[in-house]
């Protein structure tokens, strides 16, 4: 303790005073967070390799029902049958506990992320996603209005296109209203990773038709109310057989995702109707864009090989 002065230095002597006093108790509380995650650390692994353990248990005890049940006396399939369906529920409550362990990443967030933890220990994960799928309906929704407008006021956007944007617009609000539980969980990180490469593929297209476009409007051949190109000139190949790989490996994803929503619907665990719901667009969209593509790139393709022979 320092003697007490007068003036501005005994003011900032007892301050100095009251900030030590908060930084020990600072120390002491982080002594105490240190330990705790210790412990938590620990309970963690605890937990992952205990969980580890019983599911490899019961899928070699699944393995052998399996091989058992025709052989099985009379009168002793019903206790199969019990003991099956309990093996199915003890799944799945471990896939609702692993929801709050730590997990590796895929291939996608290792080669984004590395290893970074990016487990969500709280129902704060459903939040996020419910906020994120309100902005897909809400982005999706001024699309939609943004084009009628166009459209009014002389656009020529293809007509799938339009109509691309309201299925979409209906897939994110049937994934907004879908319930937390054992089959969203196994669907999250697909339909995540995919929304994360769409936007990607998003900007590689907003940047290969606004360069065609700004260059067809400084030569006077588009409308600027025009949002998509139409015809074809020769020097748009170079960008689009770059873009071309990017779009089919999304559209095959779109097709993908309604194949694994698909055989999660015909899970008997399954009882949300928003499953099938949203496997059905996902197959529309990917039908809708993969042939439109194919139908554009084979007009441009005959309409590169006829401008070759006016040539």
């Amino acid at each position: 303790m320092h003697p007490t002065l007068p003036g501005p230095l005994g003011d900032c002597l007892r301050d100095w005073e009251e900030v030590q006093q908060d930084f020990q108790s600072i120390q002491e509380t982080h002594r105490l967070y240190r330990l705790k995650l210790e412990e938590l650390t620990k309970l963690q692994n605890n937990c992952t390799s205990s969980i580890t353990r019983q599911k490899k248990k019961l899928q070699e005890l699944a393995l052998v029902l399996k091989k058992c049940k025709p052989s099985l006396p009379v009168g002793a399939g019903e206790a199969a049958k019990e003991l099956e369906n309990q093996i199915k529920e003890r799944q799945g409550l471990f896939f609702d506990m692993e929801a709050y362990l730590p997990k590796k990443n895929g291939l996608y967030l290792n080669l984004v992320l590395g290893n970074v933890n990016v487990t969500l220990l709280s129902k704060q994960a459903k939040v996020t996603d419910a906020a994120f799928n309100f902005l897909l309906v809400w982005y999706y929704c001024t699309l939609t209005i943004r084009e009628s407008i166009l459209i009014n006021n002389g656009s020529r956007i293809k007509g799938w296109w339009v109509f691309h944007h309201y299925v979409s617009t209906f897939l994110s609000g049937v994934m907004l209203t879908w319930p937390d539980g054992l089959m969203y969980q196994k669907f999250r990180n697909q339909f995540l990773s995919f929304s994360m490469y769409q936007s990607f593929v998003q900007f590689l297209q907003y940047y290969y038709q606004s360069g065609c476009l700004y260059r067809l409007r400084a030569l006077g051949e588009r409308h600027t109310m025009d949002l998509t190109v139409e015809g074809f000139q020769s020097w748009m190949w170079r960008g689009l057989t770059f873009l071309l790989p990017f779009l089919f490996f999304g559209q095959f994803w779109q097709l993908f995702n309604a194949l694994t929503l698909f055989s999660l619907a015909r899970d008997p665990e399954c009882k949300e109707w928003q499953v099938l719901m949203c496997g059905l667009p996902f197959l529309l969209l990917f039908l809708g864009n993969f042939f439109t593509t194919l139908r554009v790139v084979h007009q441009k393709f005959h309409s590169q090989r006829h401008g070759s022979k006016n040539d």
